[in-house]
């Protein structure tokens, strides 16, 4: 049987169900063309009525057309010309740090899955989706669009793609930040082993860019809490520097210091009003992406 590609190689069929019902909005104001479920920035003339669009949930019901209802028994909510679409990109950090997992999936698997997960949600709500995947440099760039047949094709380059090199996040980051010119909603999936100073002040480029920022902080949950449970030759995945040591020795002290590397991030988006959250690759990813939405919907109204 020939190998999986595209949207049915990360998504089954009940997964893409349940993800239907879901919703990403904005919190911020949005450019786009498309008719969709957010924000414009042109005000105006443009916000006279255009026609109608069917009731999906996370619409805000004081715009249901009652009148229609009545004639239709069918929900639909008035759509204004000022209304458009979302361009979302998800920007996949590809280093080899990236490529390890303790169990079965590696923290890139999971952010592929992630990322196919909130792509079906972006299109189903008729909105655009980009990619950018880097480690070292950009390696891979698709532009914002929207059709199931792109993001097919944009999750099998990641099918397609092999390990990156070493980590160079900021850089990258700054270089995708004047690369998205119109205000977007920016999906950043990575472990962001990097320097958290230059890392959050590559996160503040893009809130200064006035992009609306969501970072998935992927980690593997051996890298959380050192919960090996005898000696280890460790290797570094960048770098292939190794050292030996006790781990159950070092776990206090570790996880001391690994909370300590959370809180840099999580304060400083905080600070930015960027949503930081932490993505186990031991959540089942259904339950990540369907709680956090949930929240997002009801911090959006």
């Amino acid at each position: 049987m020939p190998e999986k590609q595209g949207i049915s190689a990360f998504l089954k069929a009940e997964e893409l169900h349940k993800l239907g019902r879901l919703v990403l909005l904005s919190r911020y104001v949005v450019e786009g063309n498309l008719a969709g479920a957010h924000r414009s920035p042109n005000k105006g003339a443009s916000s006279e009525f255009a026609d109608h669009r069917a009731y999906m949930e996370g619409d805000d019901p004081k715009h249901i057309d009652w009148k229609v209802f009545g004639r239709t028994d069918r929900y639909y909510v008035k759509r204004f010309e000022d209304e458009t679409n979302l361009r979302v990109y998800l920007i996949i950090d590809n280093s080899n740090s990236m490529h390890y997992g303790s169990d079965t999936t590696t923290k890139f698997q999971y952010a592929c899955h992630l990322a196919a997960a909130l792509g079906y949600v972006v299109v189903k709500m008729r909105d655009s989706i980009g990619l950018y995947l880097f480690s070292d440099k950009i390696e891979a760039k698709v532009n914002a669009a929207n059709s199931f047949n792109h993001l097919n094709n944009l999750l099998i380059q990641l099918q397609e793609h092999k390990p990156g090199k070493e980590t160079k996040i900021a850089e990258s980051l700054h270089m995708i930040a004047e690369s998205v010119r119109k205000r977007a909603l920016i999906v950043i999936i990575s472990d962001l082993f990097d320097e958290p100073s230059e890392i959050n002040l590559a996160l503040s480029h893009f809130r200064k860019m006035h992009h609306d920022v969501i970072v998935c902080h992927t980690l593997d949950p051996m890298e959380m809490d050192l919960s090996f449970r005898r000696g280890c030759e460790f290797m570094d995945m960048e770098t292939g520097e190794t050292i030996s040591a006790d781990p159950r020795s070092l776990a206090r002290d570790y996880q001391k210091i690994f909370q300590e590397f959370l809180e840099k991030y999580r304060s400083s988006c905080r600070a930015m009003n960027i949503d930081y959250r932490i993505a186990r690759t031991d959540t089942h990813l259904e339950d990540f992406v369907r709680a956090y939405l949930e929240e997002r919907r009801r911090l959006s109204k």
